[in-house]
């Protein structure tokens, strides 16, 4: 018996589903939702892409000299020169013991 009332469920819930699904789309029908609630999401989109604006604009001034014009040179690292000389290939490491 539990096993029946268990292999039930899964049709009953899939139905009531349904029948919620179908309730909810009439009742949307009938009476739409207000034009203030479109209106203050459109606000809220707008909202949302001027903080991310400004976010941008703020990481890009925080961090826009490594978007430097390419032809401009960069200034060394760490005070090394630019570049060291070619001397040959360098020797191989020593073996270590495991």
């Amino acid at each position: 018996m539990d096993d029946l009332l268990l292999a039930l469920t899964v049709p009953a819930v899939a139905v009531a589903s349904g029948v919620y699904a179908v309730c909810d789309c009439r009742r949307l029908r009938r009476d739409p939702p207000s034009p203030y609630t479109r209106r203050a999401a459109r606000l809220a989109a707008r909202e949302a892409v001027a903080r991310a604006e400004e976010l941008v604009d703020g990481a890009y001034a925080a961090l826009g000299r490594l978007y430097a014009d390419p032809a401009t040179p960069l200034p060394a690292v760490s005070g090394l020169p630019d570049s060291t000389p070619d001397r040959g290939p360098s020797r191989p490491a020593p073996a270590r013991k495991p």
